[in-house]
């Protein structure tokens, strides 16, 4: 990877400063786009003087696109929302902008396209995200089919929004909801096992073209997430589960939110588990042994603990 010229979308985002992280301990040289490059100094730090470039780009216009690939060799596609707000939509961003990003690097030359998908991308899903995701897969793969696809579960690390969500929820609401009963499973993984990943992948030949499905050691339910997230901040407000039907209304509120903690389609992407299918390679095959949810959770949820009289919680 040494001197590589690789462009990063959504180098600002969660797993996006993770994979800028690694590339550059390799020695890539790397744009950084964001929508945001002003908010973004922080990532040249993780390089040497030059090496990382905060580009402020919009990568839906094919103008800005084209310009932030032009000589890259490399070309990275973490852009992703978990809601829709205007022209930031299913369709542009998970569905049509991978096939554009494929198109830009095709016209400049790059040899190697990398994709963050989802474990829930299926063109069946109940969800639109899961649909949009798996719409974004296809018209890739027809455009560059030497494509890497990762999809990973729900990522895990210091600057997620699942974990330090309902960590803070625990610290000021009387309950936790359980939705549905919390009988949903995921299979966290370390967000620096992601970027690893997608390093691993680049350099490995035999990964071109494939799909990885990447999780973490062990299978929860969203109950079990919740159990060990007040185990974590030594939190104990009661678990109470929350008809889908009950919880569907209060989240078409919530929806009117700039930034909403529930939607109603995050709750249809939850009638399916979220665990890696069978037979699919995952990090092992990329030579990554796994961190554990439970190595890793207490050294970024400390601020949300309890630091009074505190009682572990019965079952």
């Amino acid at each position: 990877m040494r001197h590589r010229r690789v462009t990063v979308l959504g180098a600002s985002g969660f797993v996006g400063r993770y994979l800028v992280k690694h590339l550059a301990a390799e020695g890539a040289v790397i744009a950084a786009v964001s929508r945001h490059a002003s908010d973004a100094g922080y990532l040249k730090p993780m390089g040497d003087v030059g090496q990382i470039q905060p580009i402020d780009a919009d990568v839906l216009s094919d103008l800005a696109l084209d310009a932030v690939v032009a000589e890259a060799e490399i070309v990275v596609n973490a852009v992703g929302i978990l809601f829709e707000r205007g022209r930031q939509n299913f369709d542009a961003v998970h569905a049509r902008l991978p096939a554009r990003v494929a198109a830009a690097a095709q016209k400049a030359g790059a040899r190697q396209i990398l994709h963050i998908s989802a474990i829930g991308a299926d063109p069946q899903s109940p969800a639109a995200y899961g649909r949009s995701k798996a719409a974004g897969e296809a018209a890739l793969r027809a455009v560059r089919p030497d494509a890497i696809i990762l999809r990973p579960s729900i990522v895990f690390g210091p600057e997620d929004d699942f974990f330090n969500r309902f960590a803070g929820y625990a610290r000021v609401l009387p309950i936790l909801p359980l939705i549905g009963g919390g009988t949903t499973r995921f299979q966290p993984v370390y967000v620096r096992d992601v970027a690893s990943a997608a390093v691993a992948a680049l350099i490995l030949p035999e990964a071109q073209g494939r799909i990885y499905e990447l999780a973490g050691p062990r299978v929860l339910t969203f109950k079990e997430l919740m159990e060990l997230i007040l185990e974590v901040t030594r939190r104990s407000p009661p678990l109470i589960n929350v008809p889908v039907s009950l919880a569907a209304v209060k989240a078409w509120f919530l929806e009117f939110l700039p930034k909403p903690p529930l939607t109603r389609d995050q709750l249809r992407m939850m009638e399916r588990d979220n665990v890696p299918a069978s037979g699919m390679p995952g990090l092992a095959a990329l030579g990554i042994e796994p961190n554990s949810l439970e190595a890793i959770l207490p050294t970024y949820l400390e601020r949300f603990r309890h630091r009074g009289l505190w009682r572990p919680r019965t079952t």
